[in-house]
C-alpha cells in the first residue's frame, strides 16, 4: 500500500508539479492539493482525507505553515509534516520543527532527493537537509533538553540510545537489539519520560553531551 500525501501550497503550478513527480514514485501517492492551512483543516475533517504525510509550504495566505504545523501537531500528531520553502533559511527551519514539522525541504530539489526525503521521513521519522548543520540541530533540541542530573538509564535503554544516534531506523534498531519495533518504541517512550525530551534529535544531543553516544 502506498503512503498518502497532501500538499498545502498556494503556488498552484508548484503543487501540480510536485503531484506529478510524486505520483511516479512507487511508494507514494498524492491525495489532494490545497492552497492554505485552513483549506487543509477543512479537508481533514473527513477521515478518508487524512494522509500519512503533509508537504507544507511555509508562506501561505489565510493560514501559514507555522500555524498549520502547530494545529497538526495538536490535532493530528501521527501525520508526518515536511515543511516546504524556497530558501535555506535556518530560523525558519528551527521554527517549523519547533511547531511540529519532522523535516524541511527546499522546493528546488531534484526528484531523487525528494524521494529520499520522503523515505527518510517514513522510515526514520525525520528528514534534515545537508545544510542543516549540527549547530542547527543543537539549537532545535536546546529548548527540549534538560540536565542529566538524576536520570538513571538501564542497560537496554542505554543500548537503544546508542543505536538512536546512528542512521538506523527504529525497525533496524529492533533487529540489532533482537526485539520487536513495539519494544523499541517502549524504550524510546521511557527515555522521553525520564529525560523530558520529545524528539529523537533531543535524545541524540542528550546522548552526546553525556558521553553515551558511540558515534
Amino acid at each position: 500500500m502506498k503512503h498518502t500525501i497532501a500538499i498545502a501550497d498556494d503556488h498552484i503550478l508548484i503543487a501540480k508539479a510536485l503531484t506529478g513527480i510524486i505520483d511516479n514514485f512507487k511508494q507514494y501517492e498524492v491525495l489532494y492539493e490545497v492552497e492554505h492551512g485552513k483549506a487543509l483543516i477543512e479537508k481533514l475533517s473527513v477521515e478518508k482525507n487524512v494522509p500519512r504525510i503533509v508537504l507544507l509550504d511555509i508562506s501561505m495566505p489565510v493560514m501559514d505553515g507555522f500555524e498549520t504545523a502547530q494545529w497538526l501537531k495538536l490535532h493530528h500528531p501521527a501525520i508526518l509534516v515536511m515543511a516546504l520553502s524556497m530558501q535555506d533559511d535556518e530560523p525558519s527551519l528551527i521554527k517549523m520543527i519547533k511547531c511540529g514539522a519532522k523535516g524541511y525541504l527546499l522546493k528546488n530539489v531534484h526528484p531523487v532527493e525528494l524521494e529520499k526525503a520522503l523515505d527518510s521521513l517514513v522510515n526514520k521519522g525525520f528528514y534534515y537537509p545537508d545544510w542543516a548543520t549540527s549547530k542547527v540541530l543543537l539549537n532545535i533540541a536546546a529548548e527540549e533538553e534538560k540536565s542529566s542530573g538524576g536520570v538513571q538509564l538501564n542497560e537496554r535503554e542505554t543500548e537503544f540510545l546508542q543505536y538512536a544516534c546512528t542512521e538506523l531506523t527504529y525497525k533496524e534498531i529492533g533487529q540489532k537489539m533482537f526485539c520487536s519495533p513495539r519494544t523499541v518504541e517502549a524504550y524510546r517512550d521511557a527515555l522521553f519520560e525520564k529525560t523530558g525530551l520529545r524528539t529523537r534529535v533531543g535524545l541524540v544531543v542528550f546522548a552526546i553531551k553525556n558521553g553515551i553516544s558511540k558515534v
